[in-house]
């Protein structure tokens, strides 16, 4: 089958790999149809190449059409329409059973101290191979996989329960967003977007965000999203309490650290086990989101940090923290958590979330390294791009 693999520091390519086949009772094989790239895939394809092995298959937000099942699989059958969460979870450890399925203890990475595998990411998450391929094995698929209705309706409307769309749902619900709340988003990508839609759905009254590429800001506003330029204009614009709930979905990926962003460079430079050391004990990430979402919310105010941070002595303001009583959430999202609540929401004739508005290029995968390279470089008002492996 062709596959996008990585290949090196800022360089990935199609190739032809070995087709997946079922290796336990509890697998599944999965023809691909749709699956996005990630902010979180330039992470690999940009700073963790450490972690990664040249031929690794990357991608974590596909769906498809399911071609076999192990006999352990039971809730899915060839034929079926199905989404793939990114973590991968059992579904009865107790982790599992409290709803912590980013947390599974059947699949946690124990021998790097991480928690649940997770597809396309790394050897830190179990070195699993991707959703960015014509098919997919699906491990733990007696439990993960999503059907969705085949009702026609494009695969965009349901592919981001995979990740987006669930990831940006525990975002709010862990910043625990009420109806009458002021929200600051840092960052419009595509989790950003989601995040503020939601809010809004959710009953906030305001939802501001902090972004400065005119596509991304056009998006917000076609939503309903105030778009601002700095933390201080949230005080200004909030009586100087600041924002109720603050969602900050930039990560390491932020700008205005030139120290940080230099160091997360070199470390990437570095022969695999130095960087892998230096990465460990003392990398440090773009802090230049999160300063700003300490700084706009309000005092007893709500932190729900979705982006994804990687550094181990990144400096936090602990002192303004604890005297501002602030309540920090944080983490991966445990994706069949919240599949529940939001489904109902894109099998109606409406869009109350605006799904159909995030995609803004869609291209074959034999196009994915030019997809990559557009996405990073954030050219031709690229947002969301969905790769098609079967054209």
């Amino acid at each position: 089958m062709r596959a996008l693999t990585w290949q090196g520091t800022g360089k990935v390519s199609v190739e032809t790999v070995p087709d997946p086949k079922i290796q336990d009772p509890t697998d599944a094989i999965v023809r691909m149809t749709s699956t996005a790239i990630c902010g979180s895939d330039l992470h690999l394809y940009d700073v963790l190449g450490m972690y990664l092995d040249k031929g690794d298959v990357l991608g974590h937000e596909p769906m498809g059409i399911v071609e076999e099942v192990g006999p352990e699989v039971t809730h899915i059958k060839p034929g079926d329409r199905v989404v793939i969460p990114f973590n991968i979870s059992c579904g009865h450890c107790w982790m599992c059973a409290h709803g912590y399925f980013a947390q599974c203890e059947t699949t946690q990475v124990k021998e790097q101290g991480k928690g649940a595998s997770l597809f396309g990411y790394t050897k830190l998450y179990g070195q699993v191979p991707g959703g960015q391929a014509e098919y997919l094995r699906v491990p733990q698929a007696h439990f993960g996989p999503i059907k969705v209705p085949d009702d026609g309706r494009p695969d965009e409307r349901y592919l981001f329960l995979s990740d987006v769309l669930t990831t940006s749902w525990q975002a709010v619900k862990w910043a625990d967003v009420e109806p009458g709340d002021t929200v600051l988003v840092t960052g419009l990508g595509p989790i950003g977007q989601m995040c503020a839609r939601i809010a809004r759905h959710l009953g906030a009254t305001r939802v501001f965000a902090i972004d400065d590429v005119p596509e991304r800001i056009a998006m917000a506003q076609r939503h309903g999203i105030e778009v601002v330029a700095s933390a201080e204009e949230v005080l200004d614009k909030t009586h100087g309490r600041g924002a109720d709930r603050v969602i900050e979905a930039v990560g390491m990926e932020a700008h205005g650290s030139p120290f940080q962003s230099a160091a997360i460079k070199t470390a990437g430079l570095l022969p695999d086990a130095i960087g892998r050391k230096v990465t460990e004990t003392a990398g440090v990430d773009r802090m230049a989101a999160l300063r700003t979402a300490f700084e706009a919310v309000r005092r007893a105010g709500t932190v729900s940090i979705i982006g994804v941070y990687g550094g181990n002595a990144d400096p936090m303001p602990m002192m303004d923290l604890f005297d501002k009583g602030v309540t920090l959430r944080m983490g991966q999202a445990h994706v069949k958590r919240w599949v529940d609540d939001i489904l109902p929401l894109l099998t109606g004739d409406d869009d109350p979330l605006g799904v159909d508005d995030l995609v803004t290029h869609r291209v074959p995968l034999e196009e994915a390294p030019g997809a990559y390279d557009m996405f990073k470089k954030k050219e031709d008002g690229c947002i969301k791009v969905v790769l098609k492996p079967f054209g």
